[in-house]
């Protein structure tokens, strides 16, 4: 591992300095692949709810590195392994789990999660490929060994054999999550996402199955919990960042329809898009990694003039900030919404693309579970006498909420459904689509 002649740091709001030590590191970084996560929002569409929401991908992979050094360099000097099967920390893993942690989101797609849903990716899968395929970051990481590439995109698989390592990149309480909470807080202005970092890393402990934390660092761990729970409520869950990137989704879809139909060219997409746009067609690491934020917007743009009068409307919506309207529904009333789609529709709104049954779910922490379709890894309690106990089993706060999902289900629609100004030429329709509306739930039988 060759280290720098003189260290390298970057300016940071979260963490204040970003500390970079090892060539191998500042190789990563300066890779045309790492560099295009400047060009990747964090938060996707938030900016136009919280307009300080403008931080990329670049700087959550950057502090998630950050951390990652913290807690091995402070594993390398108070718990490096004495003998073998002790449990301890293998300083000989510093260099994978930094490498992982940096490129951790390197395969994510344009605004956020929204790709995904659109043109069937999986972030971590593309990940991956980057990792192992014909890229600037696999011949940097070669620079480690021949090996090292597929060693990294095990730990972004969670199939490395050291579950310490793998723990610190993606568990209930790792890097990635420590540091985009702290990020996410900071950029939207939402100050309870904030905990006390400095005292989890520094109560962090190794052992044989993964990553515990001593006793003393149990608050420390539910302030972190509670934060993760109202950032997803009051940030992640926002009905009109939602409402926004539905508009997206929309315009995208009414893209594919208008191709598939033959009503437009390629040329409605251009280069770039294209590959996206192609009926199945897996996009190869190179066509992904053309695309960006900046890509779809400048398309968004030009299709505001389009002759196709819903991409035009949808486009406009999205770049003039005028999300769909939502409402709450549930298990009992969401059965009845073909009747506010009819009503909708009647208005002279086409319910495909101006209507949204969204669901948003999160699970902020639960116990391992074996029989779980994804089991998650438990957080550990490290005892003054060296037993450990599962968070839940200690903390009465965790216990509350353990297992216990946080599920936002929304109907979204027009905002000109709820108009009901003198010149409404729809306000019969309106009317009747109110009367379905109360307390910002839908109430099928209209009371």
């Amino acid at each position: 591992m060759e280290k720098l002649a003189q260290e390298k740091v970057l300016r940071d709001p979260i963490h204040d300095f970003i500390h970079i030590q090892d060539k191998l590191i500042l190789d990563l970084i300066n890779t045309k692949e790492f560099q295009r996560l400047r060009r990747v929002q964090q938060l996707g569409v938030s900016n136009s709810i919280f307009h300080g929401a403008t931080h990329d991908r670049f700087g959550h992979c950057s502090g998630a590195y950050e951390l990652a050094r913290r807690v091995t360099d402070y594993f390398d000097e108070y718990y490096a392994t004495k003998e073998e099967g002790d449990g301890l920390w293998n300083p000989e893993e510093r260099m994978v789990t930094l490498a992982a942690a940096l490129l951790h989101d390197v395969g994510h797609g344009a605004f956020s999660h929204t790709f995904e849903h659109l043109f069937d990716t999986d972030h971590e899968a593309m990940t991956q490929q980057i990792i192992m395929g014909d890229t600037e970051v696999h011949e940097v990481l070669l620079q480690e060994g021949p090996d090292f590439p597929n060693k990294v995109a095990s730990v972004i698989a969670k199939t490395y054999p050291n579950p310490q390592v793998v723990q610190l990149i993606s568990s209930q309480l790792d890097v990635d999550r420590m540091d985009y909470l702290l990020r996410d807080a900071y950029y939207t202005g939402a100050s309870y996402g904030e905990f006390d970092l400095s005292r989890i890393v520094r109560m962090l402990r190794p052992y044989k199955n993964g990553i515990a934390v001593n006793i003393g660092g149990m608050h420390a761990v539910e302030s972190y919990l509670v934060a993760r729970y109202q950032m997803y409520l009051q940030v992640y869950f926002h009905p009109v960042s939602r409402g926004m990137e539905i508009l997206l989704e929309h315009i995208l879809y009414r893209v594919k329809e208008l191709l598939a139909s033959g009503k437009e060219d390629k040329s409605l997409v251009g280069p770039l898009l294209a590959p996206a746009f192609q009926p199945d067609h897996d996009l190869t690491v190179s066509e992904y990694l053309r695309l960006d934020d900046n890509v779809f917007l400048a398309a968004i743009n030009g299709w505001q003039d389009s002759d196709d009068t819903i991409l035009s409307d949808l486009s406009r919506r999205f770049l003039g900030r005028k999300p769909l309207k939502s409402i709450q529904i549930n298990e009992q009333t969401a059965p009845h919404l073909d009747r506010l789609e009819k009503v909708v529709k009647e208005a002279g709104f086409d319910p495909r693309y101006y209507t949204a049954r969204n669901d948003a779910y999160d699970l902020p922490y639960d116990d391992y579970k074996p029989t779980a379709k994804k089991p998650r890894t438990q957080i550990e309690i490290v005892l003054p006498d060296g037993s450990q106990r599962e968070l839940s089993e200690l903390s009465t706060l965790v216990a509350a909420i353990k297992g216990r999902a946080s599920l936002d289900q929304r109907f979204f629609f027009p905002r000109e459904m709820l108009y009901n100004g003198p010149d409404d030429l729809f306000s019969e329709v309106h009317a009747d689509f109110k009367s379905f509306i109360k307390n910002d739930s839908f109430t099928p039988d209209g009371q």
